[in-house]
């Protein structure tokens, strides 16, 4: 955390929608001392159950879903503009097939047991609290349902307590 200052949630003052639904972000997990990431455009942040949380969709055949749903804590990391082709490169590519972190030239960190980036110039440290997967009858608005699950591979949400929110120096 050496060029990193700790923030309280309060005190984050950017859009959500800038920073995750037009500057990207990625969801980290570790399992069995494996690091793998996924770009992510859809979520976001609120208060629910007390606590101030962050909410994330994974769909099943992603590969960081075994991650998320193996750990306690996942990470969410954004990165300055410099960095989309990476970012977009981390969602394309699988960590299944190839060591995707490091080929995007990116440098893990931890807290703890939870991976983060050293690139990335903003960092939430997310412990799960809920999980629950979409389902198709759950959809009031067919039309989107049809548009964005044509496969009905629905998303798992995920809904995790914001623990620490690290701002680059």
């Amino acid at each position: 955390m050496m060029n990193y200052k700790e923030i309280k949630p309060i005190d984050l003052n950017e859009s959500t929608f800038r920073l995750i639904g037009h500057d990207w972000m990625l969801v980290t997990a570790a399992q069995n001392s494996r690091v793998n990431t996924m770009t992510a455009s859809w979520g976001g942040f609120g208060v629910l159950f007390n606590k101030n949380v962050a909410y994330i969709f994974v769909r099943p055949q992603r590969f960081t879903k075994e991650f998320v749903d193996g750990s306690d804590r996942f990470s969410l990391t954004f990165f300055d503009k410099s960095f989309k082709k990476e970012l977009s490169y981390l969602g394309n590519a699988s960590g299944k097939d190839e060591d995707k972190i490091s080929k995007a030239g990116l440098t893990t960190l931890y807290l703890g047991e939870t991976p983060y980036f050293e690139e990335a110039r903003l960092t939430l440290i997310c412990k799960k609290l809920y999980a629950q997967d979409m389902t198709r009858e759950s959809f009031i608005d067919v039309d989107m349902r049809k548009k964005h699950y044509p496969e009905e591979d629905y998303h798992t949400l995920y809904i995790a307590e914001i623990e620490k929110i690290l701002l680059k120096d």
